[in-house]
């Protein structure tokens, strides 16, 4: 008997092996509820402050107080939704974080005080912060083992094309300039943030359960040696448990040093170029859009190649990309105008190279380096170190450029450097058997030169 050959892939099938794609099969709704996630953030991110300027009669200085000190009462929450997380699954808490938002759009409307806009601004970034927590497990159970490094890419890249996308609407929302307008799109954001939840709600193949092949009605026997072991392998003290897990730790340590690059562009490229290098802001804009194009164009590609190397080996790389990047930007004051324009231009593809190439590994991490059964505490705090970062952030880098041009250049390319050790030895299991240990990926053993990432 003749052997049957394998059909032939399509031009589809082609595209997305050439462009680093994960099969999408049937993976619809969480893909358009990424897409829809990422439009909203980047609509809300350009467009909240204007909103509230145009539709009440406080200051813009008022506006941006209120909405900063609405952030900040949401600073701990990534503990409590930690556990949230444990309790419920990924499905539940982002399908919830994004009604959540819905509920904090809606009240954005109605807001016309100073503390009405904190309590708010206070609501959708608690939604936000449970999509975000929720969406890294969420991914890996979509992929199921297979081509998480390409999934975190494409969702990463999706979320760069949703936030440029965003900026554009609101532009254009902004350009017509009503207040009829602007809340009509604020109306929009909500029912498509609405949609996004319910997409996420109804996702089948995303409980743990499901991911696994396991049958939730049928528990298999357990022998009574083996409840006891497992019993005291699954301790039940919580955060004490992640306090006292050092490589999870250093992981989050590592983490810090990328929030605080991935600041850059909003916090100190603008005032940076253009207040100390004397280069016109239609430069600075054009340096932006290359970084959103090469994240969007080559996300994808860079995953597939990531796939196939150790996360240990790739971290490093992105470390030392962004130190590269941080010591060219730091020394453009001292070249000649023409020269500048070109530095900041490699500057910016080196910092963005490091940034295609630190953001699969690290969320991929943050998940699969976590037991099971404490998975949503361990993202707790592995979304502290975002939260806490992109709150200082501001204040740091802006007091450093205030004491000198090369000095928050040299903080950033000095945290790079640093974070190296923390990273060598992640793939190492863990020695301290007290320790705890990771539920078992054998998917990524391989990944990591022959150590498991548990």
């Amino acid at each position: 008997m003749m052997p049957q050959q394998s059909p032939a892939p399509s031009a589809w099938q082609r595209f997305q092996t050439a462009w680093g794609l994960p099969d999408l099969n049937g993976k619809g709704r969480f893909v358009t509820a990424n897409l829809i996630d990422s439009l909203g953030n980047g609509l809300v991110v350009a467009f909240t402050v204007v909103f509230f300027v145009k539709t009440t009669t406080l200051s813009l200085v008022a506006v941006g107080a209120a909405l900063t000190a609405g952030q900040l009462l949401a600073l701990p929450f990534p503990l409590i939704i930690g556990h949230q997380l444990d309790k419920y699954g990924p499905r539940l808490v982002v399908g919830a974080g994004n009604w959540v938002s819905v509920a904090g759009f809606i009240g954005f409307q109605f807001s016309h005080a100073a503390w009405q806009i904190v309590w708010w601004q206070f609501v959708v970034q608690l939604g936000s912060t449970a999509f975000w927590m929720g969406n890294s497990p969420l991914t890996v159970l979509v992929a199921q083992g297979v081509e998480r490094a390409r999934w975190f890419g494409f969702v990463r890249a999706m979320r760069n094309v949703g936030v440029g996308f965003g900026g554009v609407v609101s532009a254009v929302a902004l350009s017509i300039g009503t207040v009829a307008g602007l809340r009509t799109v604020m109306v929009i954001n909500a029912v498509t943030f609405a949609v996004a939840g319910w997409l996420v709600l109804t996702l089948r193949g995303a409980d743990t359960s499901e991911a696994t092949g396991a049958e939730p009605d049928e528990p298999k026997p357990v022998r009574p040696e083996q409840a006891a072991d497992e019993t005291t392998r699954q301790p039940s003290a919580g955060y004490l448990t992640v306090l006292k897990d050092t490589r999870y730790l250093r992981l989050v340590a590592t983490n810090i040093s990328f929030v605080f690059a991935s600041t850059v562009i909003s916090v100190l490229l603008a005032v940076y170029a253009v207040d100390d290098l004397a280069v016109d802001a239609w430069i600075v804009g054009v340096i932006v859009v290359l970084n959103a194009a090469m994240v969007a164009l080559l996300q994808t590609l860079a995953s597939r190649w990531i796939e196939s190397r150790s996360p240990v080996t790739v971290l490093v790389l992105a470390l030392l990309f962004n130190a590269a990047a941080f010591v060219v930007f730091g020394t453009l004051p001292v070249l000649p105008g023409w020269a500048v324009v070109v530095g900041l231009l490699i500057a910016m593809v080196l910092y963005t190279v490091g940034e295609m190439l630190g953001s699969p590994p690290t969320s991929e991490l943050s998940v699969v380096m976590a037991p099971e059964h404490l998975r949503g505490r361990y993202l707790g705090v592995y979304q502290m170190s975002w939260s806490i970062g992109a709150a200082v952030a501001p204040a740091l880098l802006t007091a450093l450029l205030e004491g000198g041009a090369a000095l928050p250049w040299m903080f950033l390319a000095a945290i790079s450097v640093l974070a190296v050790p923390l990273v060598i030895g992640l793939g190492r299991p863990p020695t301290d058997t007290g320790q705890a240990a990771p539920a078992r990926d054998t998917s990524s053993t391989e990944r990591f030169g022959g150590d498991p990432v548990d």
